[in-house]
């Protein structure tokens, strides 16, 4: 069923609604899915940008979800609403729930957040056909998020942000804020302390075509050339623009598009 906002909404694994968006394409037509990145939405990452318009003009399906905790879906304060590999339980439910069965029959996108979920989810699906790790880089497989993981979850339940006494904290809490974000439902989704993938996770993607796309300026997530050294078969690129802004150049979008399009369907065995 469609909502007035245009959004699509299911009952996930748990019974949680997780809302999103379902353009473009003939029946039969290939189907592209987005997850976007912590503290934004479907909206802010792939319809404003350009790429769900992209994508549609090939032909595509193209789905993009607002993640628990996030826009139009359920934003629980539970922390154990987080915890378990959630998101990567959702995104198998939503092509379930989207009536997907064909093998190899799905491009999936991510950026940041949502490339970290795809990571872990990507391998034990055999739906997926090809995927773009957008916004990520080898600090999700060389264990240094690990010092981070969680501490934010104080300053974003905080009643009051002018209690923060660390400026650029304070305005990060003000902004995510401003932007619509329900910043408990973010805390409890910081301190469940989302795994990041495994070796046994990176070897598995080899079984798809693999694309890490990162801006040339963002100093967040470490190499992509090493992440794409770490996954059988990847390659990376960078286009430009730092974290929050390279999803948004459109050299980010027309390189998605190539990808998906230039992709095999199958890998060839080693």
């Amino acid at each position: 069923m469609t909502g007035a906002d245009g959004l699509s909404r299911f009952a996930s694994f748990d019974g949680r609604e997780i809302a999103y968006l379902d353009t473009g394409g003939a029946p039969g037509a290939p189907l592209a899915l987005l997850l976007h990145g912590f503290a934004s939405t479907h909206v802010d990452t792939w319809v404003e940008p350009g790429t769900v318009d992209a994508l549609a003009a090939t032909g595509r399906r193209v789905v993009a979800w607002d993640a628990r905790g996030h826009g139009g879906s359920a934003r629980p304060h539970e922390v154990e609403a987080y915890t378990g590999d959630a998101m990567v339980h959702d995104a198998a439910a939503l092509l379930d729930h989207l009536g997907v069965t064909e093998p190899r029959s799905v491009d999936v996108v991510g950026y940041s957040m949502g490339s970290v979920v795809s990571t872990r989810w990507v391998p034990g699906d055999d739906r997926v056909r090809s995927l773009v790790l957008g916004g990520v880089g080898v600090h999700i497989a060389d264990g240094s998020r690990d010092v981070i993981k969680g501490r934010l979850a104080k300053y974003l339940a905080a009643d009051d942000p002018s209690t923060i006494r660390n400026g650029f904290l304070r305005d990060m809490r003000i902004e995510f804020e401003a932007r619509g974000n329900d910043c408990k439902a973010l805390a409890a989704l910081d301190a469940a302390a989302q795994d990041d993938p495994t070796p046994e996770h990176l070897a598995g993607l080899g079984a798809v075509p693999v694309l890490v796309l990162t801006g040339a300026d963002d100093s967040l997530v470490g190499s992509p050339h090493e992440l794409a050294e770490r996954i059988p078969g990847a390659h990376a690129r960078t286009v430009p623009g730092d974290h929050p802004e390279a999803m948004k150049h459109p050299e980010f979008s027309a390189a998605v598009v190539d990808f998906v399009t230039t992709s095999p369907s199958e890998v060839p065995a080693p």
